[in-house]
């Protein structure tokens, strides 16, 4: 079954470059995923989803995201080192063990 990750920031574009990186790393692990980036005013158009991913910037939000979500769908926020680095393969295993958990 396809895992759906989502992952929001103000605007939608930096997370664009992080997305293909994940996408990159899940071909080459042959892992199932769909993944996109959105603006944080377009998550809830975004839902359902498997977790959602904040970036850095949007760390102040995460609880308002959990609310948003029931605290049914895992949120974190992306590590800033790895966001700056995009670091798709470290960022893609966060959203598989928060997945999985």
């Amino acid at each position: 079954m396809t895992k759906r990750i989502l992952l929001a920031c103000a605007g939608g574009f930096s997370t664009s470059m992080l997305v293909e990186k994940m996408k990159e790393a899940a071909a080459s692990q042959g892992e199932d995923v769909f993944i996109d980036a959105c603006s944080e005013g377009k998550i809830s158009e975004n839902l359902p989803t498997d977790v959602i991913l904040l970036g850095p910037q949007m760390g102040h939000i995460e609880g308002e995201v959990k609310q948003l979500v029931n605290n049914e769908v895992p949120v974190a926020t992306i590590d800033m080192m790895d966001y700056g680095m995009m670091n798709g393969e470290k960022v893609l295993t966060v959203a598989l063990d928060l997945i999985n958990d």
